[in-house]
């Protein structure tokens, strides 16, 4: 069964570029047009930010983040940490990220970045999250927590975002 998306409406043109403008300084990259559809709505408490239609950013304590949805559409190059194969599971059961599951990461991150979690071996998107530490400390340090996770491939966010489609 759809899960009901509520209070969605389009957002005008200075609203976009509001967007636009906060991910460009996070990514430095364009990720849609001022031609693009954007609305928002609501799924069950979250906030989304729908481009053309797709659920690809949400609202996480005041800030825009991607959604799994929006890193599959739009592949950003920064801002990525990569996991070791044995790390997945328990990145796809919500476990926050610890640092000797990394085997790499962009160096630019800094704590409180938004970052996005991927696998090894296909770089497939596991999940969203916020840095605790810096891009190079992930690399280099081998004990502690690195990312607190905030969305992951199976939560009920995902789920909801699947069915809502």
């Amino acid at each position: 069964m759809p899960v009901k998306i509520k209070n969605r409406h389009r957002l005008k043109t200075r609203d976009i570029r509001k967007i636009q403008d906060e991910l460009r300084s996070i990514f430095n990259s364009e990720f849609f047009s001022d031609k693009s559809s954007i609305e928002t709505g609501d799924i069950e408490e979250t906030t989304m930010i729908f481009v053309d239609g797709e659920p690809c950013f949400m609202y996480h304590e005041g800030k825009i983040i991607f959604t799994l949805h929006g890193i599959n559409k739009f592949k950003p190059k920064e801002h990525f940490v990569v996991v070791d194969m044995g790390a997945v599971k328990f990145v796809t059961s919500g476990a926050d990220v610890m640092a000797p599951g990394i085997v790499d990461a962009d160096e630019n991150i800094v704590e409180d970045d938004q970052v996005w979690i991927c696998d090894e071996k296909h770089h497939k998107p596991l999940a969203i999250g916020i840095a605790i530490m810096t891009g190079e400390q992930m690399i280099k340090e081998k004990n502690g927590k690195a990312v607190k996770t905030i969305h992951y491939v199976g939560d009920t966010l995902w789920n909801n975002v699947a069915k809502s489609l």
